[in-house]
């Protein structure tokens, strides 16, 4: 079975509990989490293997963030463990209804942000690996993270992986060149590592404000989409960038914070197909409904992992069964606490098959 390796911080998430704000609590649910070492437990949960990479400083809370990803079955051999830096945090404030979730970074200084890219073993990294999945967070930590996430696409690509990326833009993130905006960085920093990148990840914001490219005059705060702006939006990737072979979209329709329909479109370029899941029985796309949302951070990493496991998975590989896997693993995220997805394979293709009303399985 080939390996699907990841390459970014993982963090301490420091969250108010239920549905307290911040200011209100003063006790904290604490758990451990980052973009790519959540699409790592999602491979790992649905039977597959996989690599995750990152810095960490030589402590007790640092192994507790370890203790963390092997719990899933995480190969954590080649994390370097560095004297200097400290390890990430974010504090999470969740939504409901009408109050949108908030997240504070406390990210400076961390680990990943100060390790100049030379020090991983890259080539030991990617021995045995088919794949590196990579996001926009990273780079906007820092310049040195900027330049690992560069320097890990080019040696996966001469090792002969595939590499994805989710653009995942975070405006408080991207501020280590005060003479550019975060736009600006944003977009001049990806641009350099999409030449690298086979399989592009992101929504309709993403795409507009790492890319410049934007769907038609969609509206995401409305909560409605134009899914048939979509494919253009695809196009204008695979144009500015025509080394990548898939364009991924998640749909989000976004009517409170409890409430979101959920789907997306995966965009072959080699048949210039665009595929939309999920299907009502007509084959129309139908996007699912989730009105009780209990988490919906790493949500977006969940449709990551899915996607991933299932292009690397033969009998789900092809792309109308990949895009539907995908959205179905990360509808389910969004009933679980926490970053990660513990939903299971069997889980997912329930759902794929139209199991869906949440009763007791007995």
């Amino acid at each position: 079975m080939n390996i699907v390796v990841t390459f970014g911080e993982i963090m301490a998430r420091i969250a108010a509990p239920e549905y307290l704000r911040l200011r209100q609590t003063r006790q904290f649910d604490v758990t451990y989490a980052g973009a790519e070492a959540s699409v790592a437990a999602s491979i790992c949960n649905f039977g597959g293997k996989a690599r995750y990479i990152t810095a960490l400083p030589k402590h007790a809370l640092a192994e507790a963030t370890m203790d963390s990803v092997r719990a899933v079955g995480i190969d954590t051999q080649y994390v370097l463990r560095t004297n200097k830096g400290r390890l990430g945090l974010y504090f999470l404030e969740t939504g409901a209804n009408q109050r949108p979730s908030n997240v504070i970074y406390d990210r400076a200084d961390s680990a990943i942000a100060i390790t100049p890219a030379e020090e991983y073993n890259w080539d030991a990294i990617f021995k045995g690996a088919s794949w590196l999945h990579l996001s926009g967070i990273t780079p906007a930590l820092s310049k040195n993270a900027a330049d690992a996430v560069l320097v890990a696409a080019k040696n996966a690509k001469a090792a002969g992986a595939s590499v994805s990326i989710d653009l995942n833009f975070r405006g408080k993130l991207w501020n280590w060149d005060a003479s550019k905006s975060a736009r600006e960085l944003a977009q001049e920093t990806m641009r350099k590592i999409l030449p690298f990148i086979d399989v592009v990840i992101g929504n309709e914001e993403d795409c507009h404000d790492v890319l410049g490219i934007q769907a038609g005059d969609t509206d995401v705060h409305s909560g409605k989409l134009d899914t048939s702006r979509y494919p253009d939006v695809a196009r204008q990737v695979v144009k500015q960038f025509p080394n990548v072979s898939k364009v991924a979209i998640t749909l989000r329709e976004s009517y409170s914070a409890s409430h979101n329909n959920w789907g997306a479109m995966l965009y072959d370029a080699k048949s210039d197909t665009p595929y939309f899941a999920p299907l009502d029985n007509e084959g129309n796309y139908q996007s699912y409904q989730i009105k009780n949302i209990v988490d919906r951070v790493g949500g977006g990493d969940s449709f990551a992992g899915g996607l991933i496991f299932a292009l690397t998975t033969s009998e789900l590989s092809e792309p109308q069964t990949a895009v539907k896997y995908a959205v179905a693993a990360s509808c389910l995220k969004h009933s679980i606490k926490g970053d990660f997805n513990f939903s299971t394979r069997s889980e997912v293709e329930a759902l794929m098959g139209g199991s869906g009303s949440g009763r007791v399985v007995r």
